[in-house]
């Protein structure tokens, strides 16, 4: 029954593997015929080319930019462009002065706006919105009905900002062409008319903004998360925390209190009046404008409504990452080309091709027939990391870089070394007298720790190792990780049910010379023969101890002080046998 029991856990094991290849396969298959991934990897800069952008930074005001900050804008544009995955972006000062970076490819126009982004994030308040179309010039207001402000504005919502320019540049924008309508930079003190784009939750909407309340730098920090209810339950809508600093906080105190009085006098969520609202400003355009439904008196505000993980994370990144207080210029660009990283991956493949024929022929030779369990165990690992591989590059934008293949040769020894661990084991068992599907099953269970010791050991590695470096050595430490961690996949659910299916063949059984599992070639003492009997070296044909002479040294040699104790107690105990049996006779 447990021999049974062994080979069906096994087939179940190997169908569950089955399923998460075919699983893999299918996700890249429909991003591919959908037009968002590719079977192939994306490249980094090194292996596909890119361009090459050397910014000039400015500081608000004219003054000179510190070493400080410099490295802060280093910081936050790496952040920027590599936030969500190791995209192998390579970013550095130039003389101390300039800012370099290298991008895989053609960086789109969005790119280049998340480069250049500066430091102006700013909160203001809503004075007036609408739909993100431009009014007909037919139905625009005409000049009598336009606004005339009656006195000075008293606070940032007061609607006596909005003059009769600002309402008629409101009406005429048009945020489907922003750049049509692109504007200087704005004046914190003054009102600002500006978009927020269109996403897929909700059309452009322009709004007349009263002038900066709270600054950008203010924001200490942000967070994103799945909102909880009244009761501390967790539901399934994403919200956005934000954490101000004391100066902050008492800022934001004092406009929530003022937008909260405009949602309570509209009737609370069920009003409209865009003045409850407060609009979240990035170089001039609104990211966000949520209402004030409390006044938030702790300097921790949560925006909801409506947002998608992703939506939710996009807007926490640019309140984290965008109060940077410099902008830049892009003072030179140029295309890098990947012909020198070209020839360097052809010379990387060529080595880690002939690591694995060497690993492949020291297999076979070393363990025979049970070698081919050693490279189907390699071919799917290797199919494993190239899947997860294509599927990141198209999920996290993860760029195979030069770093990244060499992680990858690096992991075929270490893979080896997983499957060799546990032959041994297996030889060990057969050695001690024990037959082959009993040999696996112990073999499996001291193995098992030894393998998960040495795959912790890569994986502690391998984070460090990203946590701690930037650029491509993150990407040597990723591909390094990644495929330890499709080694012990590749180990627990592949090597040991297939080795547990292939004990119960007659073949390797009944241990075939050409098996790697030939007790005899193995040494193996003592022997059982059946019958309650024993049968020690010493009983075998001259001419079967003779050919074994070889082998029964090499297995002394590998055995440990224990082992050797066990193996003469065990002859000891034969002999004592062997005595008694005389006697008896």
């Amino acid at each position: 029954m447990a021999r049974t029991g062994h080979k069906k856990s096994a087939i179940r094991v190997l169908v569950w593997l089955g399923v998460i290849l075919a699983v893999m396969t299918a996700v890249l298959a429909g991003g591919t015929m959908a037009g968002q991934a590719s079977w192939t990897p994306k490249l980094a800069l090194d292996l596909e080319g890119g361009t090459q952008m050397i910014l000039a930074p400015k500081v608000e005001g004219g003054s000179d930019i510190n070493e400080e900050q410099l490295n802060q804008a280093v910081a936050i544009i790496r952040q920027r462009v590599d936030g969500s995955g190791v995209a192998e972006a390579e970013i550095s000062t130039q003389s101390g002065r300039n800012v370099v970076v290298s991008l895989p490819g053609t960086p789109s126009s969005e790119t280049r706006a998340l480069i250049q982004a500066s430091a102006d994030m700013n909160f203001r308040p809503v004075l007036l919105n609408g739909p993100g179309t431009p009014v007909p010039a037919e139905e625009r207001t005409p000049a009598a009905q336009l606004p005339k402000p009656t006195a000075k504005p008293e606070n940032g919502s007061d609607s006596n900002w909005i003059t009769a320019d600002i309402y008629k540049q409101f009406e005429a924008l048009d945020c489907a062409n922003p750049a049509t309508d692109k504007q200087e930079r704005s004046d914190p003190a003054k009102p600002l008319v500006t978009c927020e784009p269109a996403t897929d939750e909700q059309p452009a909407i322009k709004y007349i903004l009263g002038p900066v309340e709270v600054k950008g730098v203010e924001i200490q920090g942000s967070t994103f998360q799945l909102q909880q209810g009244v009761q501390g339950a967790v539901t399934n809508e994403w919200a956005v925390n934000i954490q101000f600093n004391a100066e902050g906080t008492a800022k934001f105190k004092t406009v929530t209190e003022r937008l909260h009085q405009f949602y309570l006098a509209a009737g609370g969520e069920t009003g409209t009046d865009p003045k409850s609202q407060f609009a979240i400003v990035l170089d001039d355009q609104v990211i966000s404008a949520p209402r004030a439904q409390a006044v938030i008196t702790d300097g921790r505000p949560q925006i909801t409504g409506g947002f998608t993980e992703q939506s939710a994370k996009t807007l926490s990144d640019q309140l984290r990452f965008g109060a940077l207080p410099i902008s830049f210029d892009i003072q030179s660009e140029q295309q890098i080309s990947a012909t020198l990283g070209g020839e360097q991956l052809r010379m990387g493949l060529l080595a880690g091709l002939i690591g694995l024929l060497l690993v492949v022929v020291y297999s076979l030779f070393q363990y025979r027939v049970l070698g081919l369990v050693t490279i189907a165990s390699l071919v799917v690992a290797g199919i494993l990391t190239y899947l997860a591989i294509a599927i990141l590059g198209w999920t996290e934008n993860y760029r195979l870089s030069l770093a990244g293949v060499a992680g990858i040769i690096v992991a075929i020894g270490q893979t080896a070394d997983s499957f060799i661990v546990y032959f041994e084991r297996i030889r060990d068992e057969l050695r001690e007298g024990r037959g082959l599907v009993s040999a696996v099953e112990n073999g499996w269970k001291r193995a098992k720790r030894t393998v998960l010791a040495s795959k912790a050991v890569n994986l502690l590695a391998a984070l460090v190792l990203y946590f701690v470096a930037v650029g491509n050595v993150r990407g040597f430490a990723f591909t390094l990780g990644l495929t330890a961690i499709a080694d012990l996949i590749v180990v627990f659910m592949f090597t040991h049910p297939t080795l547990q299916m292939l004990a119960r063949t007659r073949f390797f059984g009944e241990g075939h010379r050409f098996s790697g599992l030939d007790p005899e070639r193995l040494g193996a003492v003592p022997l059982y023969r059946g019958a309650g009997r024993i049968r020690t070296p010493e009983e075998k044909p001259v001419a079967v101890r003779a050919k074994n002479t070889g082998a029964s040294a090499e297995a002394e040699r590998r055995m440990t002080i224990a082992e050797r104790r066990l193996a003469e107690k065990q002859q000891q105990l034969a002999g004592s046998s062997k005595g008694a049996n005389k006697e008896t006779k």
